[in-house]
């Protein structure tokens, strides 16, 4: 059985991916990972706040007392403590590119193209395998229109693009009004992949207190109906990779994701709450359903049901509303 697959042109053994989370964090994470079965991992997220701090500490540092006199240079801190986070990310990609056999895919959690362009270049040649973009950023400036936000997505990705080589995939939220166009959008401007959908830190209020708790809790299998719905709309649409994300329990959802059309199927939730070693037991899943529905290959049921491939495509639109509705009817009294 063939449970290959290949995702923004990196050839992986099956399509179970680590996504961005705490488990990679150190080499000892990422081995273990390996070790659980995971065909290849996304590095922790570098956040642009961390380069941009760091430069600005950095540059206070360099600065201070400068006027005095010349004898205060001999205070100035060795330039091998600049970016002494990021440097330690780097260095982390250097080590388990050499440590493990599975693809390394480093990630950069940004909301502009500054500062951080440079530091893609950077990761390219630390050894990384490929470089997800996970853009995030909440627009909460009214006279900025989607148009505008659009363009920044497509000139972020553009500037990276012509500063590295290796793949780079863009992890979106949900929130455009024409997702499909964007999806276009991006492959032109020479994306490799898309992963559907980046999860948003949503804050809750604590009406004790009347203050904001910050939370984030690891997703749930309801989730997975946004981006297996996009996914599906997408599929046969786009040359690029789509990379699923989002609300993975167990095999189930790794079959949902790849006949609606991934080519890689990511997980941080279900690996972070059972350990990375259930990575094996959802490939050891979908290896058992592809065995009893008679599929040889990943290939073969990849994006069989997706929205140019089934007979009734309005079952992923409008067409199919009126029908779910009825079915939740109250009874008569």
């Amino acid at each position: 059985m063939d449970l290959s697959t290949n995702y923004m042109g990196l050839s992986l053994k099956h399509p179970v991916v680590a996504s961005a989370s705490p488990l990679s964090e150190s080499l000892h994470g990422i081995r273990r990972l390996e070790d659980g079965g995971v065909a290849a991992v996304v590095l922790f997220s570098l956040f642009e706040e961390q380069i941009q701090q760091e430069n600005e500490v950095f540059s206070r540092l360099l600065t201070a007392g400068s006027e005095s006199f010349a004898e205060s240079l001999s205070y100035f801190p060795a330039t091998t403590a600049h970016h002494a986070g990021p440097d330690r990310y780097l260095e982390l990609i250097r080590r388990a590119v050499e440590a493990v056999d599975i693809p390394v895919i480093a990630s950069l959690n940004c909301v502009s193209d500054e500062g951080w362009i440079d530091y893609a270049r950077q990761i390219e040649q630390a050894g990384a395998h490929g470089l997800e973009l996970n853009i995030y950023g909440i627009e909460t400036d009214p006279t900025i229109s989607g148009g505008e936000i659009e363009q920044r997505y497509v000139n972020s990705l553009t500037a990276v693009k012509s500063a590295v080589h290796i793949p780079v995939a863009l992890k979106l939220s949900p929130y455009f009004s024409a997702m499909a166009h964007m999806a276009v959008r991006l492959e032109r401007a020479g994306a490799d992949a898309l992963v559907l959908f980046n999860r948003f830190y949503q804050p809750d209020v604590d009406v004790e207190r009347l203050d904001l708790h910050p939370s984030l809790e690891l997703s749930s299998p309801s989730e997975i109906r946004l981006p297996l719905l996009w996914i599906a709309l997408l599929h046969g649409k786009l040359r690029l990779s789509l990379g699923a994300t989002t609300g993975v329990a167990g095999a189930g959802e790794v079959v949902k994701y790849l006949l609606a059309g991934a080519d890689a199927v990511m997980t941080a939730s279900a690996l972070l709450r059972h350990g990375p070693s259930y990575a094996a037991v959802l490939v050891k899943g979908l290896e058992h359903w592809m065995d009893a529905h008679g599929f040889a290959s990943v290939t073969l049921l990849k994006g069989i049901m997706g929205h140019d491939r089934i007979a009734n495509p309005a079952a992923y639109e409008r067409a199919n509303y009126l029908k779910v509705l009825d079915s939740y009817q109250m009874p008569p009294v």
